[in-house]
């Protein structure tokens, strides 16, 4: 079953408008990012982590809530769930120092802590089975295997469709595992190609093709 962010191919959502947008429309959305970056630095979660927080919320919320009011919501929930805060210290807005704040990350570290990054790449004893030009079909359903209900990057509309390889990137930190607390368990990552009209029921133009990233676990050979 997929969870309300998993969108793709839905109808009644309106179109989407490509024109440019600022980074940041109001001034409180650059205060989220620094806010979830800072929090972030503490060591308590992963990338994948808070990834999973954010589609968590009840579906209710996720689909009234803003972009950054989704990042906050997801951080709210995590900093309650990982024991940085109480719910009554949230709700009050003061509490304790932790002992966590050591690990702040402080205004002139920040363009050297985003510039550097951080690479999911992992060295990894799961060889790849699958090299480009090679044909594959996704897992079905779009379900986390290791977790009951967890986190994925496999998106449902992608369930089952036939794709081609087109890139091999090496192997990368899974996110089914990551999210959980459950280790790293690298492994293979390719860039796989879809035929739109395979994935949609119609493309817009000829040719028009979905490309995904895509984990070895995710995919079998077709």
């Amino acid at each position: 079953m997929s969870r309300v962010h998993d969108m793709g191919g839905r109808f009644g959502d309106g179109p989407i408008d490509p024109a440019p947008e600022p980074v940041f429309k109001q001034d409180w959305h650059a205060r989220a990012l620094a806010l979830t970056l800072a929090a972030g630095a503490m060591g308590k979660w992963n990338i994948d982590t808070s990834r999973h927080a954010r589609v968590c919320l009840s579906p209710a919320d996720y689909a009234r809530f803003s972009y950054y009011e989704k990042w906050l919501a997801g951080l709210a929930d995590l900093l309650v769930a990982t024991g940085v805060v109480t719910e009554d210290e949230l709700q009050s807005g003061s509490g304790a120092v932790s002992a966590l704040s050591e690990k702040k990350l402080p205004a002139d570290r920040v363009a050297e802590v985003l510039a550097r990054g951080g690479p999911s790449t992992r060295p990894s004893n799961v060889a790849p089975v699958f090299k480009p030009g090679d044909w594959v079909r996704t897992r079905k359903p779009a379900r986390n295997i290791c977790v009951d209900g967890g986190h994925t990057r496999l998106p449902a509309y992608l369930a089952g469709v036939e794709g081609k390889v087109v890139l091999y990137h090496g192997t990368h930190v899974l996110p089914d595992m990551a999210a959980h607390g459950l280790g790293e368990s690298p492994e293979p990552l390719y860039t796989v190609a879809f035929d739109a009209t395979e994935v949609w029921g119609a493309a817009e133009r000829d040719g028009d093709e979905v490309l995904a990233d895509l984990w070895q676990s995710y995919l079998e050979p077709a």
